[in-house]
């Protein structure tokens, strides 16, 4: 336990330092656990990275809220463009907040100001201190733990055994990360069936408003694409490629959203650099013809999924793992890459054995991959087959069932701090 406590102390005094310099008082207070509730009570807490796996994690979030025990929720994540979600849903009984760093004080005291019933933890956030710390059972839910990962953990002696040892609910993302799991010492007693949350993932409609009309009209679907989640060194990729397209394919729009809208400056300067025009939807300004439209807002992926028929999903030339696939294969999407997708191995390898998705590995390769998907019905048919490839069935409702009974005492769990 020592060495995970001198690492998350580094990276702790990190945090709160960058937090300090950009005098960001209302994060530092979420950070250090001193946020309490508009409404004292007990509460179920829910933890998701940030908005992809919140987004994933919906479905559950609205089976705790349908449960007859009236549950109420705290819903954290690492990012304020999870936050920004969690609250724009608006949802009854639910407070969000960013999340406490897993140091032992800073926890303690959100389980105390919340009264944490129990702990539900989705995708790869599993937090020691957390985990250790929550009085009533923790859950992890859709849980992926990568090979590197595993490796990392089991460098850290006795503290990952000690921490699964305490789960009462696990269900993996897939059998590989179930593997992993156990092996580092997860209770066999704790499986249940495999859940990948991202296949649960339902595309939200264009909205129904003047605005959204605008838009659908200044972005034909077959003639736009969307660059999803970029990182820095990808944008310089995505603009050369769009203009090498734009020679071939007149009229083609660009949708660039970048992974952080704070970096909206940045981009804007590249897309100049590029000797392109910008459109920026965080200052207001209406689609141009010919322009970049720079999507630097938080909360509207869902609104450009559903306004472009190509998707190229960042995070994947430079080598972030890639990003979900299951978001532009739900709205019917052609989808393209980069080479580094280890984050969703087996969902990209699914879209490829089916010929729903393209690997790319420099503009020139995207460049031409947006020539050929310019095609109406080859955009069409990857788009279907995609949304077909992914729109597996799971073991959600089996799941969730025991998640509410475990909830409710009416299944019991072997607690090893008792």
């Amino acid at each position: 336990m020592f060495r995970y406590r001198f690492l998350l102390s580094l990276f702790a005094l990190a945090v709160l330092a960058g937090l300090v310099l950009r005098g960001r008082r209302a994060e530092i207070a979420a950070r250090l656990g001193r946020i309490a509730p508009a409404r004292p009570g007990p509460h179920v807490w829910l933890h998701a990275a940030s908005n992809g796996e919140l987004a994933s994690a919906r479905p559950a979030i609205d089976a705790l809220l349908a449960d007859p025990a009236g549950h109420r929720l705290l819903i954290t994540c690492n990012s304020t463009t999870g936050l920004a979600l969690a609250r724009s849903w608006e949802l009854p009984r639910t407070e969000a907040m960013l999340a406490p760093l897993d140091l032992r004080r800073a926890t303690r005291s959100v389980m105390q100001r919340w009264r944490v019933q129990a702990l539900i933890l989705t995708e790869s956030e599993l937090w020691p201190n957390r985990v250790a710390l929550c009085p009533g059972p923790v859950m992890l839910i859709g849980a992926r733990l990568t090979e590197g990962t595993a490796r990392a953990w089991s460098r850290l002696g006795r503290v990952v055994p000690q921490t699964l040892g305490h789960i009462a609910l696990a269900s993996a993302q897939d059998a590989a990360s179930r593997d992993r799991l156990l092996a580092l010492g997860l209770p066999a007693t704790a499986i249940r069936p495999d859940v990948n949350l991202k296949a649960l993932y339902r595309p939200t409609p264009l909205p129904d408003s003047p605005e959204a009309r605008a838009l659908a009209a200044a972005f034909p679907r077959q003639m736009t694409w969307l660059a999803a989640s970029t990182h820095e060194g990808e944008e310089e990729i995505v603009l050369a490629a769009h203009a090498q397209a734009m020679q071939a394919v007149p009229g083609l729009r660009l949708i660039l959203a970048p992974r952080h809208p704070r970096r909206g400056d940045a981009v804007q300067g590249l897309v100049a650099a590029a000797g392109l025009r910008c459109a920026r939807r965080s200052q207001g300004q209406p689609p141009e013809p010919g322009a970049v439209y720079l999507a630097d807002t938080l909360g509207e992926m869902a609104l450009w999924y559903n306004l472009a028929g190509i998707a190229f999903v960042g995070g994947s030339v430079v080598d972030r793992g890639g990003h979900t696939p299951y978001e532009p294969a739900a709205h019917g999407q052609a989808i393209l890459h980069g080479p580094h997708v280890g984050n969703f191995t087996q969902p990209y390898a699914a879209l490829h054995d089916a010929g729903a998705a393209l690997t790319v590995h420099d503009a020139a390769e995207l460049a031409q991959a947006l020539i050929a998907l310019s095609d109406p019905a080859a955009q069409t048919r990857n788009g279907a087959q995609a949304q077909q490839v992914l729109a597996q069935g799971t073991a959600f409702d089996t799941m969730m069932s025991d998640c509410l009974a475990i909830l409710s005492g009416r299944a019991k769990f072997v607690d090893a701090r008792k």
